[in-house]
């Protein structure tokens, strides 16, 4: 299984139907990669962060723990981890 920098550099030059395998790949890996995701959410701009993003979203509540701790440790992240709480809980 690839690891979660291996996926998220292979979206470098990725079309949609790349990115949206992608995206699936990171869900499957599932609450295990949930550190290292929200993490790179911090640093990671552009087709990556979205990915990411959507990826934190659709694996949801397991989420929540790990981007209120990140919000908490980085105020300028705050806004971005509090935005995807509130999609994860409408969700």
């Amino acid at each position: 299984m690839e690891t979660v920098n291996e996926i998220l550099s292979k979206l470098e030059n990725a079309d949609n139907t790349t990115k949206n395998i992608l995206e699936n790949e990171l869900v499957n890996i599932g609450a295990s990669a949930l550190p290292q995701l929200v993490d790179q959410l911090q640093v990671v701009r552009g087709i990556k962060r979205g990915v990411v993003a959507m990826t934190l979203i659709r694996i949801g509540d397991a989420s929540v723990k790990y981007l209120e701790k990140a919000a908490k440790s980085n105020k300028d992240f705050e806004w971005v981890a509090e935005y995807l709480i509130r999609e994860i809980k409408a969700a």
